[in-house]
Parts: C-alpha cells; sequence; structure tokens
C-alpha cells in the first residue's frame, strides 16, 4: 500500500486550516485545503469537534487507503510527545488544558488505536515547511519568525528544528528572552503597535493592518514601524550571528507591513554585521500545513524525537 498522504494541520489562534500533503514530493494537494473558524474560549469537546470536522473534510477528498496520518502544528505550551495541551493563561484553548488532543481527535475520526496523530510546535512546523519548499529550502541552516499577536521564531539545521545547545535560547525560541523593561514577545507583537501608537496619540487602533493604511499620511505610524524595523535587528542579529544562519525568512500578519519597515531591518542587519539574507515567506500557512505533514516522514520522525520534548 502506497501511503504517501498524510493531513497536514495548522492550529491558529481562531482556527484550523488543513490539507492533505504528499510527503514524497511535497504537493499540497489544493483541493483538500479545508478551513474553520474556532471559538478559541468553547469548551474542549466543542474545539475537539471543530478540528475532527475540518479534518474529516479533508480526508474524504483523498483515498483513504493512502492516507498515512495526521500531523498538527500545535501552539504552546503542550506535551508534543502524548499530544496533551497545557495551553493556560492566555485568552485561547484554555479549556482544552489537561485534554489529551491525540486521543480525542483519534475517538472523534473514529482510527484505529495505532493510526499516527503527531504533534510539534506551530512555528517550527512553519520553519520545516520553509526548509523543505520554501524561501529556506536552498539553505542548511535558516531562522524563521512570525510576527502577529505574538512573536513566534524556530532555528533549522538541515530541516531539523534546533531547540537545544549553545548556538540557540532556551526552548530554541527567542519570544520569552529579555528585551528592555519586559520580554521580546511585548516588543515585536501587535500589542506593541497598538499601545506604542495609543501612548503617542491616544487613538486606539484596531490592529497592525489599520495603522499601516494610516502610515501613508501619518508620520507618527510611519516612524514606528521604523523603529520596529530597527529595533527588531538589534534583537535578533546576535542569535542569527551566533546560530550562523544563512536565512531569516518573515511570516506572520505584520509582514504583511514589511514595506515600513524592512528597509530599516535590512540595514540595521548590516550595521549589527550580520549578514544573513532575509526573505518573505510565500508559502504561509502552506508551509505550517507542510511541514505538519512531514511528521509522517519516518525518517523525519525519527531525527526530530529528541527535540520535541524541549518544545
Amino acid at each position: 500500500m502506497d501511503q504517501k498522504l498524510a493531513i497536514g494541520a495548522d492550529i491558529g489562534g481562531s482556527h484550523i486550516s488543513c490539507a492533505a500533503v504528499d510527503i514524497v514530493s511535497y504537493r499540497i494537494l489544493k483541493e483538500t485545503i479545508t478551513e474553520r473558524e474556532v471559538n478559541n474560549k468553547a469548551p474542549a469537546g466543542e474545539i475537539i469537534s471543530v478540528w475532527a470536522d475540518a479534518l474529516s473534510a479533508a480526508i474524504s477528498k483523498i483515498p483513504r487507503e493512502n492516507l498515512k496520518g495526521i500531523g498538527f502544528g500545535m501552539p504552546g505550551p503542550f506535551d508534543y510527545v502524548k499530544g496533551i495541551s497545557y495551553i493556560k493563561g492566555v485568552a485561547k484553548y484554555e479549556n482544552l488544558y489537561g485534554c489529551n488532543v491525540k486521543e480525542e481527535i483519534a475517538k472523534a475520526l473514529k482510527v484505529p488505536d495505532d493510526f499516527p496523530v503527531r504533534f510539534m510546535n506551530d512555528v517550527s512546523s512553519f520553519a520545516v515547511g520553509e526548509a523543505l519548499m520554501g524561501k529556506a529550502a536552498p539553505y542548511n541552516r535558516s531562522m524563521c519568525i512570525t510576527l502577529g499577536t505574538g512573536f513566534g521564531s524556530a532555528f533549522i539545521s538541515n530541516r531539523i528544528p534546533v531547540v537545544d545547545g549553545p548556538e540557540v535560547p532556551r526552548l530554541g525560541c527567542v519570544y520569552h528572552l529579555p528585551y528592555k523593561d519586559n520580554i521580546a514577545d511585548d516588543y515585536f507583537s501587535t500589542r506593541w503597535f497598538i499601545k506604542s501608537y495609543n501612548t503617542l496619540t491616544g487613538v486606539e487602533m484596531k490592529g497592525v493592518k489599520e495603522l499601516a493604511e494610516k502610515a501613508a499620511s501619518d508620520q507618527i505610524a510611519i516612524n514606528l514601524f521604523r523603529e520596529f524595523g530597527d529595533n527588531l535587528a538589534v534583537f535578533l542579529a546576535p542569535w542569527l550571528i551566533k546560530f550562523r544562519a544563512e536565512i531569516v525568512v518573515i511570516g506572520g500578519n505584520i509582514s504583511h507591513a514589511y514595506n515600513l519597515f524592512g528597509d530599516m531591518f535590512e540595514k540595521k542587519l548590516k550595521q549589527e554585521n550580520c549578514n544573513c539574507r532575509v526573505a518573505l515567506s510565500e508559502l504561509k500557512e502552506d508551509a505550517a500545513r507542510l511541514g505538519a505533514a512531514f511528521l509522517m516522514d519516518e525518517k523525519f520522525w525519527q531525527d526530530i524525537q529528541h527535540a520535541l520534548p524541549l518544545m
């Protein structure tokens, strides 16, 4: 039996996006892409039900005998080995705390006990997808960041997430590192833009998209984007240099405003003696779906066993 298809699922803050992927050719079967809105404050059973519905819809569009398993790109805190959610203290999926997502999904889909359902950090999934078929594919060492509600990051060496050792921070990501008077996540996310603009003008913005639209005629907005690019480069440069990253790939909603901060970001990197290439993700959610599905590649699965408990 030629089981070369896997379902890759990307779990976002308020939606699930999944698709069937050929894990040999790395081709996403576009006709299977399925998305569902999710109430992230709903009871665990309701969340699992919506996820299972999306997965079932994608599975229904391929020959079932060709399906090897399901891979999830899942936000943490999460036990990526056992499939148990430990998300708490944030405004999403708190009702999943202690839930064995692996068992509940298998039950909802009525699959056999030995049917593979595997998990990896969501940003790591995105980064692996970029390393397989995206902007990072030509390079051995890359860093991916996602700029949005939070500040996601992952370091990749030869397609494998690097989560420990002297070249990377603890956990293999940077959001928790000290920066100025708090942590990096507070400065390189949507809430920094909203808070900063409100402090300077007294005006409450909904998000970065709205602020980017104002930048056409608002010098304060323009200056904030430039400050953001400058700060991001100063913060990232030492880690890009230490890891010897050949390229940094940028995704997330804030990347859509890259034209407003990219020049400053790239210029400042060079001033910080960091010659790492910079690219915007073109795959976007496809990268996360591809990386999650690739958990069904047995060699890759074996290669990342050491990393999963540390994500």
